[in-house]
């Protein structure tokens, strides 16, 4: 199993990045995926989630107006596109799969979100 991130990097306040998670391994579309992020010294914490047919997404409330999730099936691939990003947003961004009635998680490497004032 491997789930790999991209697209994470040093961006301006107000700038956009799209994350990408490239998933192997697994059933993809069995799985519901979520990005969860961790900032220096705070506890990871959840970012969004998307079904596995991709009809249902969740998201934190401090960044629902500026973040959209998306998966590909076809490409194994959950995205993340964050708008408006705010230096408070600097954190290390990670990807998890979990289908939940199996009791199966895993989690990718994480990428590096990194806003500037």
């Amino acid at each position: 199993v491997q789930l790999v991130e991209s697209g994470g990097g040093l961006v301006q306040a107000g700038g956009s990045l799209r994350l990408s998670c490239a998933a192997s391994g697994f059933t993809f579309s069995s799985y519901s995926m979520s990005w969860y992020r961790q900032a220096p010294g705070k506890e990871r914490e959840f970012v969004a989630s998307i079904s596995g047919t991709g009809r249902s997404a969740n998201y934190i409330d401090s960044m629902k107006d500026r973040v959209t999730i998306s998966r590909d099936n076809g490409k194994n691939t959950v995205y993340l596109q964050m708008n408006s990003l705010k230096p408070e947003d600097t954190a290390v961004y990670y990807c998890n799969a979990a289908w939940v009635v199996v009791g199966r998680s895993y989690w990718g490497q994480g990428t590096q979100v990194t806003v500037s004032s």
